[in-house]
């Protein structure tokens, strides 16, 4: 079963429709986004998933690794999703030692698939987010990337480590997306909203149906 996350999370309901769907993970954004929240603010929305197996995850950009781990902490989340690119080891090993959480690293698609600096400080990553290249914002663009232009690369981006796939994805395409690069987990934001973080509960459900009818 190819697993779900819904990001960009920032109402208590839409929390809890995402558990009551079978979501795997919910995220919240602590980064500079139309969706961000404070880690408090991620806390509470994440006490609704108390007595589900959900997985919590906080993204960040390219803040300092000491106010990452503030923030993580301050959250209480599972999973800490990074995109910045400056030192992802050191990152990782950090976050590691000092909090109980699983890392995953974001790596940027292009028109021309991913630059070798995309590839850079991977080790010891629990997971690996392909999402894509945007000039003007870390995530949420509701575009997407070539599948079958990374789709040589994937085997060796996931090795030992979980591959996400984000990036324009909607119930529409979903299943291609599968089809394609056969992941772990799908990332869905924009996708299944009705304005920036206000998600919409049939588009939820729909994207859900659409997982699921994947791996029939």
């Amino acid at each position: 079963m190819v697993e779900v996350k819904f990001c960009g999370m920032t109402r208590d309901e839409d929390v809890r429709e995402a558990a009551r769907l079978g979501a795997a993970y919910v995220g919240t954004i602590l980064t500079e986004s139309p969706r961000r929240i404070t880690p408090d603010r991620a806390r509470t929305l994440f006490g609704a998933l108390e007595g589900t197996p959900v997985r919590s995850v906080c993204v960040f950009g390219d803040e300092p690794v000491d106010d990452v781990i503030d923030s993580a902490r301050r959250s209480g989340c599972n999973v800490v999703q990074l995109h910045g690119r400056e030192h992802r080891t050191a990152a990782s090993e950090r976050l590691r030692a000092e909090l109980d959480v699983e890392v995953w690293h974001v790596v940027r698609v292009g028109p021309d698939g991913i630059l070798d600096s995309e590839r850079q400080g991977l080790d010891g990553t629990d997971g690996v987010l392909l999402d894509t290249l945007a000039v003007s914002a870390l995530g949420g663009t509701g575009v997407t990337f070539d599948w079958q232009a990374v789709h040589g690369d994937v085997r060796d981006l996931r090795f030992g480590r979980r591959l996400i796939v984000a990036g324009g994805l909607r119930p529409e395409n979903v299943r291609e997306a599968i089809e394609r690069l056969a992941p772990d987990v799908v990332d869905v934001s924009s996708g299944v909203e009705s304005s920036p973080g206000i998600k919409d509960p049939q588009r939820m459900a729909a994207f859900m149906t659409a997982v699921r009818q994947s791996v029939q």
